[in-house]
């Protein structure tokens, strides 16, 4: 199967440890030496809409894609800085209180 790098822009990423999704690709690192792609990059995600910046880019190197697909990309990916920790629901609370 052949692919160009415009179609894998489209493709979600997925890490197979956990099966959690960590977003879509939108960069590669191309070595230009040896004409080789490097990584595939996924863009953090937006802090407060993006006025607050985003979150650090997720780098997957190359050897860590198991499998590309039509739509997804598997990959074997071992840090948990994409995992987005659950604030408690202040609303939630707030009805506790009138319970």
């Amino acid at each position: 199967m052949n692919c160009r790098i415009v179609e894998l822009k489209n493709k979600e990423v997925v890490n197979i440890k956990n099966g959690c999704r960590i977003g879509c690709v939108n960069d590669v690192e191309v070595d230009i030496k040896c004409a080789k792609i490097i990584a595939i990059i996924v863009y953090g995600k937006l802090k407060c809409f993006g006025l607050l910046g985003r979150e650090e880019d997720i780098i997957i190197n190359w050897e860590n894609i198991e499998t590309i697909g039509d739509d997804i990309i598997l990959v074997n990916y071992n840090h948990n800085n994409y995992r987005k920790k659950r604030r408690p629901n202040i609303f939630n609370s707030i009805f506790k209180i009138f319970k």
